[in-house]
């Protein structure tokens, strides 16, 4: 601010300034201005800095045969050879109505600031607001609604949407309920239920007895050419055995190829929370589905991750009782604080990972009372599976199955507040806040062996200015090259568009053939209602940025009075291409919604839903919403994709 100056005046001289060669206000507004722009730069992650070279045979990794794995085999199949939508209607058992779940552990204090937020927030603000971000990410190619809470079967909130692109389907999962879409968004097959699509396993296993309770998940097996379709069952939680319900299509028609189904015994009394999925194609030569859960024996007692590997052979031939090999990490391996919600990494684009590569798992701390822990690592897991000789298998190190590396990066916080509440986002109009899901790595991770590089990215949700706000989403490359976790990430950044002041929460990640990496996320603040946008990057942009900008998907239509949002939405590639990004997420209008798009970063005309013949028996009486696509965007010039390569033969 200019003070009044209060002394008398010295006798009048020429300034420099007069003289032409230069004006001291203009010199010190240059300053200011540069000073500015570099605070930008610095808060927007450019100068963040890249990891060193990787110290090779940094992972420490137990030996095979030095633990001990529960080996069980599961139930089933159980054979569907009709189409799903002649499936007779199993009424809706009864539902779990489940809270929001997190174990607490002592944990570091929350920081105001994370290490990527700006040192002066509102300054960054103003920056802003002068220099506002000119995105270079094209709109959507396609957007249509998924399932709604209508459709739902279970009234249940929040969605838990998810779902997966094929060459000709798009299969979206939600609590407690299946569609399939054909690519233009028409609807091959109205929602069905879990408890009707699980009831051919009968009455030996919650699984088909009407008791599916949601918690869903739903992939592409491109190296087969299958479909997988999962959700957790049981009668209480926690007191009774807990099942994951698994579908595996018998062929690469997921409508009206028939489906083999299983009921996997994840534990006999404990129950299987928030449970996730990835296929992986090794131990040679079929490869293994690879699901984690987070056990409770109650709805206030954690008692550690199973981590569990499923003959992915053996399931896809309908082979009768498929081994499960199985890890359970106590309290004692997820220390220090509790690390949970382990994700295993799955891959779409690039090379399969090489024959006798083990699995990746990735998770983060997450602090206790009286806030969020602030934290700089990321910790990873190696799973060695062995169906020939599962006395082989490992996980971790030990006998606690600790973490084999803790990956260091930028300092952040997580997004829960006192009380582990993750209420954090507001709404327009309204005072009710939305969930975060703030302590975990979201699903996918996803693995890519590219130009003789591996690597994995991954994403979460962190808070800036705690407890102000808003959230961030960060996101991750490690380069796990060799089958070694790093010392720290290859890349990574906090990414607010720039400190726009929107809350950004949910993400999922995915990265196509070129290495191009978007993320598809929830946004939302005071003043404008929950709605669904990307952020991406090209290979060739600088590191530590999403350098392409951001786009609007689908903007929001209201909010919503509850705080249950998410758990989780879902980013992957189009196999046909390995260029298209389909993102999965949800919105409210009068109870939850879904919303399914596709974009790329090419850009172009939006393709026109042509009508899709089906058949008049359902297993619902829901009635189908036209699908939508938005407007047509312009075409950009930017390099086309380059010729994929032949796909890999199937199993």
């Amino acid at each position: 601010m200019k003070r009044k100056s209060t002394s008398k005046s010295a006798p009048a001289r020429r300034s420099l300034g007069e003289g032409g060669f230069f004006n001291l206000r203009v010199l010190i507004a240059s300053v200011l201005c540069l000073f500015g722009v570099f605070m930008a730069l610095l808060g927007s992650g450019v100068f963040a800095q890249t990891k060193g070279p990787k110290q090779a045979g940094a992972t420490r990794q137990d030996a095979p045969g030095t633990q001990t794995p529960n080996v069980t085999q599961m139930i089933g199949p159980s054979r569907i050879d009709q189409d799903l939508r002649t499936l007779p209607e199993v009424p809706p058992g009864p539902k779990i109505d489940r809270p929001l779940l997190k174990p607490g552990r002592r944990g570091t204090g929350a920081q105001t600031e994370s290490e990527e937020t700006p040192a002066f927030p509102q300054f960054q603000s103003l920056l802003g607001k002068i220099f506002p971000p000119v995105p270079n990410m094209p709109p959507p190619l396609l957007t249509f609604d998924g399932i709604s809470s209508a459709e739902s079967f279970c009234s249940c909130i929040p969605p838990d949407t998810i779902g997966d692109v094929g060459p000709n389907h798009y299969v979206e999962t939600t609590n407690t309920a299946i569609k399939i879409f054909d690519k233009s968004g028409n609807t091959l097959l109205a929602a069905v239920s879990f408890d009707t699509f699980f009831a051919p396993l009968g009455g030996t296993t919650p699984c088909g007895t009407g008791l599916n309770q949601g918690d869903p998940y739903s992939f592409y097996d491109h190296l087969a050419d299958r479909w997988v379709v999962s959700d957790f069952a049981f009668l209480s939680f926690g007191g009774n055995p807990s099942y994951e319900c698994v579908g595996v299509s018998q062929t690469s028609d997921p409508v009206a190829g028939g489906w083999f189904l299983y009921a996997v015994l994840v534990d006999p009394t404990d129950a299987n929370d928030y449970p996730k999925a990835a296929m992986w194609n090794n131990p040679t030569p079929s490869g293994a589905y690879h699901f984690t859960y987070n056990m409770w024996a109650d709805f206030s007692t954690f008692t550690g991750v199973k981590v569990q590997a499923l003959d992915r052979g053996a399931m896809l031939a309908g082979t009768p009782n498929p081994t499960v090999i199985e890890f359970k990490v106590p309290l004692a391996g997820l220390t220090p604080d509790i690390a949970y919600s382990f994700v295993a990494a799955g891959f779409r684009t690039g090379n399969p990972p090489p024959a006798g590569r083990d699995e990746f798992l990735l998770a983060v701390r997450s602090g206790t009372l009286p806030g969020p822990g602030t934290f700089s690592d990321v910790l990873g897991w190696l799973f060695h599976v062995d169906f020939v000789t599962p006395a082989n298998s490992t996980l971790g190190i030990g006998t606690d199955h600790s973490a084999n590396a803790f990956m260091s990066v930028n300092t952040y916080t997580e997004a829960w507040i006192g009380n582990f509440d993750f209420s954090l986002v507001p709404q327009q109009g309204t005072s009710a806040l939305l969930d975060t899901l703030g302590d975990k790595i979201m699903t996918p991770v996803v693995y890519q062996n590219r130009n003789g590089t591996e690597s994995l990215w991954a994403d979460q949700t962190t808070i800036l200015n705690y407890p102000n706000g808003p959230t961030a989403v960060s996101w991750y490359q490690f380069d796990v090259t060799g089958g070694t976790f790093p010392a720290a990430a290859a890349q990574q950044q906090e990414w607010t568009n720039g400190g726009d002041g929107l809350w950004r929460f949910m993400p999922s990640i995915a990265v196509d053939a070129d290495g191009n990496t978007a993320i598809g996320y929830a946004t939302s603040s005071s003043s404008i209602f929950p709605g669904i946008r990307y952020a991406g990057r090209l290979e060739t942009d600088p590191p530590n940025d999403l350098g392409q900008g951001e786009a609007e998907m689908f903007g929001g239509v209201s909010s919503q009075p509850t705080d249950r949002w998410g758990d989780y939405s879902m980013t992957t590639i189009d196999p046909s291409d390995g260029m298209s990004f389909w993102h999965a997420n949800e919105y409210y209008n009068a109870g939850w919604k879904t919303r399914i798009g596709k974009f790329d970063f090419v850009g172009g005309p939006s393709p026109t839903p042509t009508a899709t013949a089906t058949a008049t028996a359902t297993a619902t009486a829901t009635a189908t919403a036209t699908p939508t696509a938005t407007a047509t965007p312009t075409p950009r010039s930017t390099p086309s994709p380059r010729p994929r390569p032949t796909p890999a033969p199937r199993p």
